[in-house]
């Protein structure tokens, strides 16, 4: 990833985890798309540093509770989901579905920008 894909994971990464301290958990959907909108980069770059700002974000966060709580609730969550009571797979699923928000708002706003006519991003050298 080039540094301005770099910049956009970063922004990703800390302002929805911000967000998510005050507002709901969408809300860092809503951070990757208007960022996303602001910082022009191709399609593919945008749903990396999305998936990979939010989903970090969310590992993290389930990781911590899942060790502070010493994996008792997150087992118990995956007792009721297909998991086999194996609580760090639940922590990994969230982190997925985390990643998959984040991704798929970050490519809807680049689709966004080209939709309103925007500068596209200049064509990347090999």
């Amino acid at each position: 990833m080039r540094s301005s894909s770099w910049l956009l994971f970063l922004l990703i990464f800390g302002l929805a985890a911000a967000a998510q301290w005050l507002l709901p958990w969408w809300s860092a959907a809503v951070v990757a798309l208007l960022l996303a909108f602001l910082l022009p980069q191709r399609g593919g770059r945008t749903f990396l540093a999305g998936f990979g700002g939010v989903g970090l974000g969310w590992l993290l966060l389930a990781a911590w509770l899942h060790v502070q709580a010493d994996g008792r609730l997150s087992h118990r969550v995956a007792e009721l989901l297909p998991l086999g009571g194996r609580g760090w797979l639940l922590v990994l699923v969230t982190a997925v579905l985390g990643g998959l928000v984040g991704g798929l708002a970050a490519l809807s706003g680049a689709w966004l920008r080209q939709a309103f006519g925007s500068t596209e991003p200049a064509p990347q050298r090999a």
